[in-house]
C-alpha cells in the first residue's frame, strides 16, 4: 500500500502478503509517512486522509480521528439499509482531489514488474517500488 500527498508524490510505502484486506494494512501504512521539516521532528500525521469506499469502517474513522486526522471516506450506500445517523451523506472537497492518488497508481503501471509481481521475495519487490519512487521524483523535479 502506497500513500502520497496531495502533488502526487509518494510519502509512505507499506507492502505485505496479498492476503489481507486493505482495512487491515491501513493503520501501519500511516504509520511509515515520514515528511522532513527545516525544524524538529518530521511530520507523521497528515491533515486530512482521502480514501476511497474499502477503507469504510467505523472502527478506522474512530482510530483516524484520535489521531487528529479529518476522514475523507465515501460511505457505502447499501440498498436494504438507510445510511447511518452521524455519517456525511456528501465527502467533502477533498475527496474530489482523489484523482491525484488514482494518477499514482496509474504510474505504477509504467513498470511491469512492479504491477506482475515476479519477485518472490518481499524485500526485494519493496527495493524496486523505493527505486521506481526515486525516479517518479527525479522526473519531478527536473519538468
Amino acid at each position: 500500500m502506497m500513500v502520497s500527498d496531495g502533488n502526487g508524490v509518494p510519502i509512505g510505502l507499506y507492502l505485505d502478503s496479498a492476503q489481507h484486506h486493505e482495512i487491515r494494512l491501513a493503520e501501519a501504512t500511516l504509520k511509515t509517512v515520514r515528511v522532513p521539516q527545516r525544524r524538529g521532528r518530521p511530520r507523521t500525521r497528515p491533515k486530512e486522509l482521502v480514501a476511497d469506499k474499502a477503507y469504510d469502517s467505523r472502527s478506522f474513522r474512530i482510530w483516524l480521528r484520535r489521531r487528529g486526522i479529518k476522514p475523507t471516506i465515501a460511505t457505502i450506500h447499501r440498498k436494504s439499509r438507510k445510511p447511518r445517523r452521524g455519517r456525511p451523506i456528501r465527502v467533502g472537497e477533498g475527496y474530489r482531489r482523489r484523482w491525484i492518488i488514482e494518477r499514482c497508481f496509474g504510474w505504477m503501471t509504467n513498470y511491469r514488474r512492479l504491477v506482475v509481481r515476479y519477485d518472490r521475495y518481499l524485500h526485494i519487490y519493496r527495493a524496486f517500488c523505493l527505486i521506481a519512487f526515486i525516479i517518479w521524483c527525479v522526473n519531478r523535479i527536473l519538468k
